[in-house]
């Protein structure tokens, strides 16, 4: 009888709580109270880290939960950004940082501008006129960067803000006084003085799509390099003359000599770099190094 009440209390003991195991457990055998202390039993769990660098991927994998499908939340994303990056290319020179929100996506924002025209050669052409050209680029951006495959191929998707400044000067033709080709027809240089002025992009915001690599070179620095193009849309363009009343001696296509004056000039030309939509479809290319937290 004795071994069976030592059985069934040994049984209680064991299925007592946490709470009811840290008292002391009294038993009663007859005419004897023994007291018994049940000791807390001790689990030792080990934390995985929040964030482990993913070699392949070259992005940080969050193993709290994603962004996107998962527990992480958009303040505690903010405050730990992904990467840091420096750039230059054909939107200018800058640099963006980006915030990992899966493993295989970030967010990007950046800044890229400044004087970009020798990336150009300097100079291009409308129609048979050709202009000197000096920019003033700012072009802020918010993107996603994919990995579709989890390894180093790229692709990006996002929106431009641009506020390009670009001026230009008419280049003239010839020897001596020279002449401005415009519309087939050959005005005097020397009469139609400098013929100079700006160009816009009517877009105010401006889509852009790239795809590109991002190597790793260790398991903080990494490089990169996109191509790609952004809609800038039309252009606007303003022309102007020297001196936009001076009289301008040209010949008409009849052979028959005509005069008109600088500022009529200036407008043919203003009109044929609205009609040549320059860069219209802005190019993308840039290359640039990465540095991962």
């Amino acid at each position: 009888m004795k071994l069976i009440k030592l059985t069934a209390i040994s049984a209680a003991v064991l299925a007592s709580t946490a709470a009811l195991a840290a008292e002391p457990v009294v038993v009663v055998d007859g005419n004897k109270a023994v007291a018994y202390e049940a000791e807390p039993v001790a689990v030792a769990y080990e934390a995985e880290p929040a964030y482990a660098y993913n070699a392949d991927a070259g992005v940080v994998r969050n193993t709290t939960g994603a962004v996107a499908g998962g527990t992480k939340t958009f303040f505690q994303t903010a405050i730990n950004p992904a990467a840091v990056s420096a750039e230059v290319g054909t939107l200018g020179y800058g640099a963006n940082i980006a915030w990992g929100l899966n493993e295989n996506t970030e967010l990007q924002a950046g800044w890229a501008g400044g004087d970009v025209a020798d990336l150009f050669g300097g100079d291009f052409d409308a129609n048979d006129v050709n202009y000197d050209v000096d920019a003033d680029f700012s072009n802020p951006y918010l993107g996603v960067q994919l990995r579709p495959a989890a390894n180093w191929f790229t692709m990006g998707a996002g929106i431009i803000v641009p506020d390009n400044d670009i001026d230009v000067r008419a280049n003239k033709e010839g020897e001596d006084d020279g002449f401005f080709k415009l519309d087939g027809i050959q005005y005097n240089a020397k009469q139609t003085g400098t013929l100079q002025g700006t160009m816009e992009h009517r877009n105010k915001l401006a889509p852009y799509a790239t795809i590109g690599f991002r190597p790793n070179i260790s398991d903080k620095w990494g490089l990169f390099g996109e191509l790609g193009a952004a809609y800038m849309g039309k252009t606007n363009a303003t022309v102007d003359a020297t001196d936009p009343n001076s009289i301008v001696n040209y010949t008409d296509r009849n052979g028959t000599p005509q005069t008109t004056t600088a500022g009529e000039v200036a407008k043919l030309a203003e009109q044929e770099l609205e009609d040549k939509d320059w860069l219209e479809w802005m190019p993308i290319v840039k290359v640039g190094a990465t540095y991962r937290f």
